[in-house]
């Protein structure tokens, strides 16, 4: 990843903006001071510790680099400039009030109903998948759809799929979900999936979870792996089932209005540095979900992977919602089927 970032930096398109060490071969301590800073803040909503807020401060640490001191970007987890609001978010950085934001796909939804279709639960049949969608024709589709509430789209970068944690069973087929009390986010995909899947879907804020598990109230949840670690719901939960049920992605925007004040090699350069950051960022994810799950494991909870036969009897529960709900929910019709053709379900 270092060896990476490195030959980016090097690298030079005759932009005076792109090269750390100067494209004239001067030391960077030799190097005149840019005539103006654009000082920009870089929203998250995630703590210091998470995935997303160390991939954001990469980014900001390459755009500050690569600028030659011509950006300076400051990060700002925990959702702090916005109130931990993600709409209120994304309706600050169309404004201007927020510079730029990298916010979960699932919450622009309340927005773009076609972010819904990343999270259909099982459209993916593998993260692979899911990253040629990202970077495919209909994914850049989707990405752009953004930029009618006056955000820059940079760059969509992936989240881990998200697994099924429970105190009950391993979870080999929808089956073993009947009777399972499951804490789910307040969204029809996740309540009408895993309703159809026999559980009992509880939406229900994430701050009451743990309290939830240990009194028993709730049998389980569903979150990428990091979460129950973080959360140490292994001191409540028992088992742990790598369902990789459902996706989502992070978008990466920008003000429109600071975007197009920036010079023209600085708006290359945050777009091409924010696309390249999707692939540190995959390699980090799939570092620190291994170490969590681990950690998981350690601390007394079983792992079970689904086999084939398993997650196909998950992939019919999900087809079979495709026209009475999840349709209706993506409110793209051409879009829609354009995905389901792309990850050959349709």
């Amino acid at each position: 990843m270092v060896a990476l970032f490195t030959g980016c930096g090097q690298k030079s398109d005759g932009n005076t903006a792109v090269a750390p060490g100067g494209s004239n071969g001067q030391a960077p301590e030799e190097q005149a001071k840019p005539d103006k800073v654009y000082e920009l803040n870089l929203s998250v909503p995630d703590s210091e510790t998470s995935s997303v807020t160390v991939a954001a401060e990469e980014f900001a640490k390459q755009l500050n680099e690569r600028s030659q001191g011509a950006l300076k970007v400051t990060v700002f987890p925990n959702g702090s400039l916005y109130g931990g609001d993600g709409s209120a978010a994304i309706k600050q950085v169309g404004a201007g009030g927020l510079d730029m934001l990298v916010l979960a796909g699932s919450l622009y939804a309340n927005f773009k109903p076609e972010f819904n279709v990343v999270s259909i639960p099982y459209m993916f049949d593998d993260f692979d998948q899911l990253v040629d969608y990202v970077n495919s024709d209909v994914g850049n589709e989707l990405k752009d759809s953004v930029s009618t509430l006056n955000i820059e789209p940079l760059a969509l970068w992936t989240r881990s799929f998200r697994q099924i944690t429970n105190s009950k069973r391993p979870i080999t087929e929808p089956e073993d979900l009947k009777g399972v009390i499951l804490r789910v986010p307040n969204n029809p995909l996740w309540v009408e999936f895993f309703t159809a899947c026999g559980a009992t879907a509880t939406p229900m804020s994430f701050s009451e979870v743990y309290n939830a598990l240990q009194l028993k109230t709730l049998d389980g949840q569903e979150n990428p792996v990091d979460v129950p670690m973080s959360a140490k719901f292994y001191e409540v939960q028992s088992y742990i089932t790598m369902s990789n049920h459902m996706a989502d992605t992070w978008v990466v925007g920008m003000s429109s209005t600071k975007f197009n004040g920036l010079p023209e090699d600085l708006q290359q350069l945050v777009t091409e540095t924010a696309q390249e950051m999707q692939t540190w960022k995959i390699d980090y994810d799939t570092e620190q979900d291994a170490l969590a799950l681990q950690l998981l494991i350690d601390n007394g909870m079983e792992m079970n992977e689904l086999t084939a036969e398993g997650q196909a009897k998950f992939v019919e529960v999900s087809k079979g919602l495709y026209d009475s709900v999840f349709k209706g929910l993506v409110s793209n019709d051409d879009l829609f089927n354009k995905t389901l053709e792309f990850v050959g379900k349709n």
